[in-house]
């Protein structure tokens, strides 16, 4: 099969490799599934860039965890009734060395999950981690309905996902924080009530006045190591930060501001969901996917043969949205 893999960390252009691996084969339990479309993630590019550690779990690594197809064969104990099925895949490269940046892959059965025929194909390799991530900072700590929820970062691939879920979960106010006139557009459209320029307004103040002073009661927050000590005010009192990625490895809060307002930081990563939440999950999104109920902001559609690229425009941030690969 065709592959992207790469054999150790460092810059995309140096280490991502294109090249034929073995065909794989499913084992008991496992399904194949032939891919035509795999997402890349802001985590794909890390890892591969060296930023979590420079050793490599695996003698060899072909990246992403997110991805769609269809299933062309099954391992003993599936039923073959799964063949010919699409899919969207999660967690395909989590502990493991075999991700979706290529023309097959092999995983459990539970986790190639099966796509409504109303969903578009490309948008199966943005659920894995974008949609999941947004779906459960939404869901977890008894959800949002009739709260306030500011989005942070409300056009990005997690970002724009929140926005619809917390006006489908019921919020009552969803703000968004973006960065141009394009990027509000976004989330304006995604149903964000307000949109907040963090670069040209007064964000604090903002939030003050569209709160009524009172602070908001849940952030979905994608920076933490920026935005943290920002977050605390804007937060009203018992209120929570459902906090799902940081720029840096390391940040500090005042301990004072935080307890004498009973404010809850909840840290996650949805590789990482308990049993019980990703069935929540996973059960909530499909009611959406098959309603029709969600607008997928794929922002590049980019050749597998092309990763290198894909890589880049994820890393500089340059994509509003998700980035994902065709793959032939």
């Amino acid at each position: 099969m065709k592959a992207a893999f790469y054999e150790r960390t460092g810059p995309a252009g140096e280490v991502l490799q294109l090249g034929e691996l073995p065909d794989p084969t499913p084992g008991p339990g496992e399904v194949r599934v032939r891919l035509r479309w795999s997402g890349v993630n802001p985590s794909d590019v890390k890892s591969r860039a060296g930023l979590r550690s420079k050793e490599l779990p695996f003698a060899r690594i072909v990246p992403h965890s997110d991805g769609m197809g269809l299933i062309d064969v099954v391992g003993q104990g599936v039923p073959a009734g799964r063949v010919g099925q699409r899919v969207w895949v999660w967690n395909a490269a989590w502990s493991r060395p075999f991700g979706t940046a290529a023309q097959y892959v092999v995983l459990p059965e539970i986790q190639a999950v099966a796509l409504p025929d109303a969903v578009d194909d490309e948008a199966g390799a943005c659920l894995g981690i974008p949609a999941l991530t947004a779906l459960h900072a939404c869901l977890t700590g008894g959800g949002v309905a009739g709260k306030s929820v500011l989005v942070a970062g409300g056009a990005g691939a997690v970002g724009h996902y929140a926005v619809q879920f917390a006006r489908l979960l019921g919020a009552r106010q969803v703000i968004a924080t973006t960065s141009s006139p394009h990027k509000a557009a976004l989330a304006k459209a995604a149903g964000a009530d307000a949109v907040i320029d963090y670069r040209s307004e007064d964000l604090a103040a903002r939030v003050r006045e569209l709160t009524h002073g009172a602070g908001v009661d849940r952030i979905v927050e994608v920076d933490v190591a920026a935005n943290a000590g920002l977050d605390v005010e804007l937060l009203r009192p018992g209120a929570d930060c459902a906090i799902y990625g940081s720029g840096a490895a390391k940040f500090e809060l005042a301990f004072f501001p935080l307890i004498v307002r009973n404010i809850t930081l909840r840290f996650f990563i949805v590789y990482n969901l308990d049993a019980e939440d990703r069935r929540r999950a996973l059960l909530t999104l499909d009611g959406y996917l098959a309603r029709g109920s969600l607008v997928h902001n794929i922002a590049e559609r980019i050749p597998l043969e092309r990763i290198v690229e894909a890589h880049e425009l994820v890393e500089q941030q340059q994509a509003a949205g998700n980035v994902v690969l065709s793959i032939s």
